[in-house]
């Protein structure tokens, strides 16, 4: 099931949790006040939600069900995509896999084969979600300072995000990047590696390989937030390969 589906059903279903949540709050804390529905008080509504807490109040019992209900299915949502993703993730590129063949084009609109620089170089491939915004600036720029570090290690940096030829050479142009960045429009190669989405499959994931002149993938990092270590960490592991 595509990521698309799955936030349009935790959307679908959050609403009316959303609604009879704020109700049924207000019944149990006995207020008005919206203010109820980002206060940091549970125990009392975990009491009344599962137990029976005012029998007498006909608002309270139909509201509890309700609320009871659509919380079941959100619950089994969350269970459905965790074994969703948990079955996806069992195809992706780790630590010991060797690297998958693929064709792209750069920045500069010439076809890059992955298997032109395999035996000759060790790679460090980096996906990231998308030209110009702020993490994916800083990480590229970040890469592009430690480029003469990376050269001193016989390691290739290979950018890869989903946007076109065209957006990825004002990318590379505007802050000097002096290595390859290929256009997976489609993010075919991007599903081939089984990187991970974030955020109910809104945000593309930023992973960075690893992969010594054998082709094989000898390190792995994946955060979004953490944008400096994906360099730092690359040039560790490759400063340790023989």
């Amino acid at each position: 099931m595509a990521q698309k589906t799955w936030f349009f059903l935790f959307v679908f279903w959050g609403l009316p949790l959303t609604f009879y949540r704020s109700k049924f709050r207000k019944i149990v804390y006995q207020t008005d006040s919206w203010v109820i529905n980002i206060k940091p008080y549970f125990w009392k509504e975990l009491k009344a939600l599962f137990g029976n807490l005012y029998p007498d109040n006909r608002n309270y019992l139909k509201f509890r069900n309700f609320y009871r209900m659509y919380l079941s299915i959100y619950v089994l949502l969350f269970a459905c995509y965790a074994f969703f993703n948990s079955n996806q993730n069992m195809k992706k590129i780790e630590v010991g896999s060797i690297v998958p063949q693929f064709t792209l084009k750069d920045q500069n609109g010439n076809l890059f084969a992955i298997d032109s620089v395999l035996g000759k170089k060790n790679l460090v491939i980096y996906f990231y979600p998308k030209d110009e915004s702020p993490g994916c600036t800083k990480e590229a720029c970040y890469f592009r300072d430690q480029f003469e570090v990376f050269k001193e290690v016989n390691a290739l940096i290979i950018g890869i995000s989903g946007q076109s030829v065209e957006s990825h050479k004002k990318f590379a142009e505007k802050y000097r990047l002096s290595y390859t960045l290929l256009s997976d429009e489609g993010n075919k190669i991007r599903k081939l590696f089984g990187v991970p989405t974030n955020f109910l499959g809104l945000l593309p994931g930023r992973v960075t390989y690893v992969i010594d002149k054998n082709g094989k993938v000898v390190f792995v990092f994946d955060s979004q937030t953490q944008t400096k270590r994906h360099v730092d960490d690359a040039l560790k592991i490759l400063k340790g390969l023989k």
